[in-house]
């Protein structure tokens, strides 16, 4: 039988003239990455280069995106404003919120490939879990969308898509440069630094932004590059944009007496947990409920930001654009307090509609928007009953906004940097210190989501610390401690102890018994006060004077469970010992901990393929 021959496919010269240009473009930009790497550049050298371009695109990218609100509210309402009579303008400012947001739900449908845009839970998910990978087109999709959103009067942060767009383009940048994960993460920390602090002109509060909420993880080692990328941002944005905070803050405030600090504000604290655990079930319960209608997305997107926009104008254009189209808080301080906190709960609800019914943005910005209304009622209501204590309402509208930021996001030192580099007021710090940590503990207490954690949980995940609860959880501490770390018996002189600081390591020290069981620990830290103090002080000293008792897990732990009891001290590492004998089997520590899960999310941790450690010596 004859065989047939196949057809011949007309697109095949123009498919492979595409493959040949595409490997030819990968192949000169693959030569420069392989010419750059071969450098062998220093590390922390390449970080901080890298840093300052990343500051460099995230401060410009910042001002592109404030420049795109600009021309969505000129296109939207501005110049149809021309041809409208005074009626007319009132009745087309809900119209137009909702054809905003039905306009950001089309963008991230159409040019976004029907993906809802990414968020800074997404970006979190990227560090725990993917090496630190963000796609480029749903990111920029998002970024159109959120500033037609913005642009039209939708109740959303601008902090949102800055910090995305920053920390994706840093993205880019590690991929381009075949960068390994780990410095890619770190890369990413820095680019959402940026973002955070060319919106805010907050150069701390960008930095700690991006190693509390990011990384998950005050590393030392990411300290530098994020500073780095934060402070640069926050200088290309104060060049273009002038030195204007999210909200400007009024001439004169503070505390009249030291004692309203112990008396009043504790109570804004609870006040302010409160009101964000009120936001967060607000949101997830309006997210719930949006999932439910039945009618087609756009509908929804348009009938969702037809409601904001009522919202809008019954506050006569208060919650209108949270941060770019800002409200001065000395307009809070003339206020009643009932006013205020009706204000504070129709934020709520406007930004819950907004974001859950197709409009894209930030919940930061609104949580710092709900504080300060949620402050100054709290102030205003107090100067009525104490009229003659010189209490001043905007003093606790900016305490109130790190109060409620930290209560919502779970992000207290970034809550505390931020109004404190708006103010730039030493004495405002001891109020809003304890006010945001009472927050903090209260809304914790009541409700273990924030508005990130809870967005990533409703979808199937879990991070802690910035990596993936699940994967952790599934990790055993047998796969992952040293069977032979340095100890020393209960006895051993102070020379002796020394010595473990001596060879660099940066664990704690076992203290054992003849038998091997665990008796406690050493700091390392108290090392090194010892190794400070004189001779003559410490030379009679044995190791079972400055032994602590210790947290210990065993081999059948979790690596999660690992973490949270190293948590409990804050230590860098925890005994594992036999839970029968007490005997100690060896050591785990928060570097081992980080080398099996980085295996793990790349596929390759097992059992059998535990991570590598470091030699260490049995007791003597």
């Amino acid at each position: 039988m004859r065989r047939l021959l196949p057809l011949p496919d007309p697109t095949r010269p123009a498919r492979r003239a595409a493959r040949m240009a595409a490997r030819r473009a990968g192949g000169v930009w693959g030569r420069f990455a392989d010419w750059f790497n071969a450098f062998h550049f220093n590390e922390n050298s390449i970080l901080l280069g890298f840093a300052v371009a990343i500051g460099l695109a995230g401060g410009l990218g910042v001002v592109a995106f404030y420049r795109l609100i600009d021309l969505a509210y000129w296109i939207l309402y501005l110049t149809p404003a021309v041809f409208l009579t005074q009626s007319g303008i009132l009745a087309y400012r809900p119209m137009l919120t909702g054809v905003g947001v039905t306009l950001a739900y089309l963008i991230m449908r159409g040019p976004g490939r029907g993906h809802e845009g990414l968020n800074v839970p997404d970006v979190q998910r990227a560090v725990a879990r993917e090496g630190g990978r963000l796609p480029m087109r749903p990111t920029l999709a998002r970024t159109a969308a959120s500033a037609v959103t913005l642009g039209s009067g939708g109740a959303a942060g601008s902090e949102g898509p800055v910090a995305v767009l920053g920390a994706a383009l840093a993205s880019f940048l590690g991929r381009a440069f075949r960068f390994d994960p780990a410095r890619t993460k770190v890369m990413v920390a820095a680019g959402a630094a940026a973002g955070i602090s060319a919106a805010f002109n907050a150069p701390l509060a960008g930095a700690f932004f991006a190693l509390e909420e990011i990384l998950g993880s005050l590393a030392v080692g990411a300290f530098p590059p994020v500073v780095v990328a934060s402070v640069v941002a926050a200088v290309v944005s104060h060049s273009f944009l002038g030195n204007n905070p999210a909200f400007p803050i009024p001439e004169e405030y503070g505390y009249a007496l030291q004692r309203e600090v112990l008396v009043f504000y504790p109570f804004l604290g609870v006040i302010a947990g409160l009101v964000g655990v009120l936001f967060v079930r607000v949101f997830f319960a309006t997210e719930a409920l949006v999932r439910k209608l039945q009618s087609p997305r756009w509908v929804v997107a348009f009938l969702g930001g037809l409601v904001v926009g009522v919202l809008v104008l019954l506050s006569k254009g208060l919650l209108v654009g949270h941060g770019h189209l800002a409200v001065h808080l000395n307009v809070f301080g003339g206020m009643s307090w009932s006013s205020l906190a009706l204000l504070a709960l129709g934020s709520v609800l406007a930004t819950s509609i907004t974001l859950n019914c197709g409009g894209s943005g930030g919940v930061f910005t609104p949580s710092l928007y709900v504080g300060a209304a949620t402050g100054g009622a709290f102030g205003v209501a107090l100067t009525g009953l104490f009229p003659d204590l010189g209490l001043r309402p905007e003093a606790y509208a900016l305490v109130g906004m790190g109060a409620v930021v930290a209560a919502s996001t779970s992000a207290p030192i970034t809550g505390m940097l931020l109004v404190f580099e708006m103010t730039n007021d030493y004495e405002i710090v001891i109020p809003l210190m304890l006010t945001t940590v009472i927050a903090n503990l209260v809304a914790r207490r009541l409700e273990p989501d924030s508005l990130y954690s809870g967005w990533l949980r409703r979808r199937g995940e879990r991070l802690q610390h910035g990596a993936d609860r699940d994967v952790l959880a599934g990790l055993r501490v047998a796969d992952a401690f040293d069977p032979a770390p340095q100890v020393v018996g209960e006895t051993a002189p102070l020379g002796q102890l020394l010595e473990h600081l001596g060879s660099g390591a940066f664990t704690d020290l076992p203290v054992v018994d003849e038998q091997r069981r665990l008796i406690g620990i050493i700091p390392i830290a108290d090392l090194g006060r010892l190794a400070g103090e004189p001779r003559e002080q410490t030379s009679t000293l044995v190791a079972s004077e400055v032994t602590i008792p210790a947290e210990t897990v065993a081999p059948g732990d979790s690596l999660l469970e690992a973490i949270r009891r190293m948590g409990v001290r804050g230590a860098p590492s925890i005994p594992v010992v036999d839970p029968a004998t007490g005997h100690l089997l060896g050591l785990v520590s928060r570097a081992h901990v980080l080398a099996l899960y980085e295996r793990a999310v790349a596929g390759g941790a097992t059992a059998e393929h535990p991570a590598p450690f470091p030699p260490g010596r049995r007791p003597t």
